[in-house]
């Protein structure tokens, strides 16, 4: 089989020249790992066959078009050793800023993971199955972004994954701004296999289990049908925080330069485990319920006899803030030993295909697939302070109880005297159930008739989002329980269930997005010339879309969590056409445009022009230049409203007005609400590239890229607001603050905000630029084995959002856009090695991911280009390179077996105080480095 591939891989190159530029001369089945840059879809006997490669309509037997597309095909993810197509997604090294990965827990779309092509975050990246839309996750990221949830499309069943990096609305419509994702699924398969994997790794939690099955019968060019089923099931264990090592583990940096931001400093407005109380004295402020509006009398100390009870909690003291000759007595407790680092996770689904050939040109086929995604996050317990719903920041257990006795919670209650509380309930666990169910089901024809080829399918695709939040307090309960004695602070084991489940009920919801699509499809050729023959292609398609979110939180009742809802439907009707002209033998030229409306904001063109150019052998010169669009989401032109939280440190100057507790880095909430009048994002795309192929064993592109997007939907600028209302300054109109409770030390200085208030709105544009190189060569030491390796990286030169005054706010190499992208931010250069080295029926694969550096500041942020998120100390965060090592092993036709480390070298992440996305790190681009060395074997057993 290499020597057939070898010698069609000759023939074709010096038949066809730079037709085969970037993967024909690669053997056959020998493709590199990971980042098979524009390789041959598939193996094929036949190396002239045809084949339509994403982002066209037309079947072309050369697959380095005038568009740069990676393929990634099964052979390419078995030998990099990932197991998800999450996993295999995130390591294209266009993805980058706004990508999300499973391992961020507390962000709104907790369970789920994206990909964001060119920085442009989710919603600016299409992904597709076999050419058509998925429906979307049933829960926008940060309340606004749509995106397909990754964790639902089943490995097992995929031949190929092709990501198209370059805009392509002109063929598929909205959202294919930043690229496609295709994810290609097997058509065709028969016979029996079976795989198992185990894996653990050398640091405590993760392993993971995972098995596949497939069984097939039928084959379309003898028996004219062909049937299979495939089964696939994946478990992960959780990784706890406390089981990684500092700095990984922990909230209290000081040892190393950092802030201690131990939860139970008083003041500080957080708890522990164990209550710590202070007498009080009622405010004069009649309009503000007793318990919420008491004013610091003395100095702290513990409630009950149990001392500093709960994980990771200390004894500490220190002066009172009252009267420094006062001490002091509390505890400060980590909250990271309650948290994630990797949530549990529970993968598993089916999917079935039947297909039948009708006469010799058309195949009849139904394809249906059900799959579960089931992720368990564990968070710290719920502090009875809080900035929302109810501002729990002074609360007070009253000396008296509603009918005249005294309150045995509070120690001052004889004296008359209230007690202030700082307490987190550590008898009620908390954590966040999801599971994300996804039901998609294509029925289509595709064949040729009367000299034109045509595909036509119905795709009806239903997701539902089951969410279960449990150990989050209701306020009203809170209040109630506070007033009338029923919660014991002082021995919290005594509370019944039944008390605790009346506290924080359960939070459950629903949630569902649906997409159900038409579409038919032709092409052609129509007549020659000079170059080749003329290609048409020609597409309708009907789709309808719709979410229903409701609010976890419909009442606004539960402390500390924020409102997300969204509802929404509309209807899309498209037309689309591509021409594809071989004008000379050197010179390809391809058109391609799409109309779309939209029943809710209205209609848009699309259109696309490109070129390849071949002037000599070996040498091709290519571009683009395309128009795209984003329709509004649900989320944004809907019935919707979000509020989420960012980690606030707030300026020195503030600062220097208020105590150290209260300037502690806090949860600041950000509001954003639909806007009707939002309109669709626009884009321009530019590419230019140059291919080289000097020999058939090795191959270079070099692809230049440049996207201005314009009408960018924006949620509120927390900036905007922020910076004139600490400096006392009118507020920007649409946009308003809810300031928090005072700094009991100084009454009288500006409270901290809470709540930053605005609507969604089109407000800037956003302009990016950067670079791809890969770079792909083999070599053959006679019989002693096929070397293999393939270099891919991208470059992002720029990338900028920009004001309609045209002063602009760089992002490139900093930690911005610090919200958007999670606090992930924007690494200019992102790449990936890999090195295969193949001989007889044994392979070893080593493959190299690098993610530079960058400055860990976020003007976005903070207003200012320099000032760092966290502290001087800290103010860049490091490379992080990551190696995985798998080898495969034939025994014989039927039996293989697998060995990956992954982690080979055991780097920890670089330390990134600022991610609020993870303790200490940045899982966006280092959760390898959390995870630690990994261990994984596998068997695979095919009849």
């Amino acid at each position: 089989m290499q020597r057939e591939a070898t010698t069609a891989c000759r023939r074709h190159w010096l038949e066809h020249g730079l037709g085969t530029v970037a993967g024909v001369c690669f053997i056959g089945s020998l493709l590199s790992p990971a980042h098979a840059q524009t390789a041959l879809v598939a193996a094929t006997d036949n190396p002239m066959s045809e084949v339509v490669v994403t982002g066209s309509m037309l079947r072309r037997t050369d697959t380095e078009t005038e568009s740069p597309v990676t393929i990634l095909t099964a052979e390419d993810i078995q030998k990099s050793g990932l197991t998800s197509i999450a996993d295999v997604v995130r390591t294209v090294s266009a993805d980058n800023s706004g990508t999300i990965p499973t391992a961020f827990g507390a962000g709104f779309a907790a369970g789920a993971s994206g990909v964001a092509l060119r920085g442009l975050t989710v919603n600016s990246t299409l992904v597709l199955i076999d050419g058509r839309r998925a429906a979307p996750y049933a829960v926008a990221d940060d309340g606004q972004r749509s995106f397909v949830d990754l964790n639902t499309i089943p490995l097992d069943s995929v031949e190929r994954v092709e990501v198209l990096k370059d805009g392509a609305s002109s063929i598929y419509g909205a959202d294919a701004i930043a690229g496609v994702i295709n994810v290609i699924l097997k058509k065709e398969y028969h016979g029996v296999e079976v795989h198992a994997e185990a894996g653990k790794g050398q640091h405590p939690g993760g392993s993971t289990e995972r098995f596949t099955a497939s069984l097939g019968t039928g084959e379309l060019a003898t028996d004219r049908f062909n049937a299979y089923v495939n089964f696939e099931f994946q478990g992960d264990s959780r990784i706890l925080t406390r089981d990684r090592p500092f700095p990984f583990n922990t909230f209290d940096l000081s040892s190393i330069g950092g802030t201690n931001s131990l939860a139970g400093a008083p003041g500080a407005f957080t708890g522990t485990t164990t209550a710590i109380v202070a007498p009080a004295t009622l405010a004069p402020d009649a309009a503000t319920p007793g318990i919420l509006n008491t004013t610091l009398g003395g100095a702290y100390r513990l409630l009950g006899a149990g001392g500093c009870a709960g994980l990771a909690n200390t004894a500490a003291s220190g002066p009172s803030q009252l009267d420094p000759a006062l001490t002091d007595n509390y505890c400060l407790q980590n909250r990271a030993a309650y948290l994630d680092d990797q949530p549990s996770q529970q993968r598993i689904g089916v999917s079935a295909r039947f297909t039948v050939r009708l006469g010799d040109e058309i195949d009849a086929y139904t394809n249906a697939s059900y799959y579960q995604n089931t992720v368990v996050i564990d968070a710290a317990p719920s502090s009875i302070q809080a900035t929302v719903s109810v501002n729990t920041g002074n609360i007070a257990l009253p000396p008296t109880l509603p009918g005249g006795a005294l309150n045995p919670n509070d120690p001052f209650a004889a004296a008359g005297q209230y007690a202030l509380i700082q307490y987190a309930f550590g008898d009620i666990p908390a954590k966040n159930i999801l599971r994300n169910h996804n039901l998609r089901w294509v029925t289509g024809l595709k064949g040729s008739k009367w000299g034109w080829d045509f595909d036509t399918g119905l795709v009806i695709n239903h997701t539902w989002l089951d969410t279960d939040t449990r150990g989050l307090l209701n306020g009203p309960a809170l209040l109630a329980a506070v007033t009338e004695g029923t919660y014991n602070f002082v021995d919290p084991s005594a509370n019944t269930a039944a008390q605790r489940a009346a506290l924080a009920p359960d939070l459950v919801k629903a949630s569902t997005t649906d997409l159900d699509s038409l579409d038919f499809k032709l092409s052609r050729e129509l007549f020659t010339l000079p170059g080749g023959p003329l290609g048409l292609g020609l597409g309708v398609e009907v789709r309808y879309e719709a979410q229903a979110d409701p609010a976890l939180n419909p009442n606004n009742e539960v402390q500390g969590l924020g409102i997300a809802q969204t509802a929404g439907s509309r209807r899309v009707e498209a037309a689309y056409f591509e021409v594809g002209a071989p004008v000379v033998k050197m010179l390809n030229v391809d058109v391609s445009g799409r109309y779309d409306h939209y029943s809710d904001f209205g209609s848009a063109f699309t259109p696309k022009v490109g070129f390849k150019f071949t002037p000599i052998r070996g040498v091709a010169l290519r571009g683009t230049y395309s128009r795209g669009f984003r329709a509004p989401a649900f989320a944004e032109n809907g019935s919707s409203s979000s509020e989420g939280f960012i980690t606030e440190q707030l300026p020195a100057s503030f600062c220097a007005q208020h105590s150290a507790a209260y300037c502690l880095p806090y949860p600041l909430a950000l509001l954003s609400s639909a806007n009707p009048n939002i309109q669709p994002e626009k884009s321009d795309s530019y590419t230019f590239g140059l291919i080289l192929e000097p020999s058939r064993h090795f191959s270079a592109s070099i692809d230049a890229y440049a996207i201005k997007k314009n009408n960018v939907i924006e949620p509120p600028d927390a900036r905007a607001a922020l910076t004139p209302y600490l400096l006392g300054q009118p507020l920007p109109p649409g946009s308003s603050v809810v300031p928090d409770l005072p700094d009991p030390a100084n009454p009288t200085a500006l409270a901290r905000p809470a709540v930053l208030v605005g609507l969604y709105a089109n407000a800037n544009s956003l302009r990016t630029d950067g670079l791809d190189i890969d770079l792909r060569g083999d070599y053959t030491f006679g019989g002693y084995g096929t070397w293999i390796s393939d270099l891919s990286l991208t470059k992002i030169f720029s990338f900028k959002l920009v004001f309609p005054d045209g002063s602009s706010d760089q992002y490139v190499g900093t930690q911005a856009p610090y919200a958007l992208s999670s606090g992930a931010g924007t690494p200019r250069y992102r790449g990936a090695w890999v090195n295969s080295y193949v001989m007889g029926p044994a392979s070893v694969t080593l493959t190299t991911y690098y993610t530079s550096g960058f400055a860990e500041t976020a003007i976005d942020a903070t207003g200012d280009p320099h000032a760092c998120l966290y502290n001087d100390t800290y103010c860049h965060v490091a490379s992080f390179i990551d190696m995985d090592l798998t080898g495969i092993y034939k025994f014989n036709d039927h039996l293989s077996a697998s060995l990956t480390v992954a982690n080979l070298l055991d780097r920890l992440p670089p330390i990134d105080p600022a991610d609020y996305a993870g303790q200490n790190y940045n899982p966006t681009y280092a959760q390898a480095g959390i995870v630690g060395r990994f261990f994984k074997i596998g068997v695979s057993y095919k009849l």
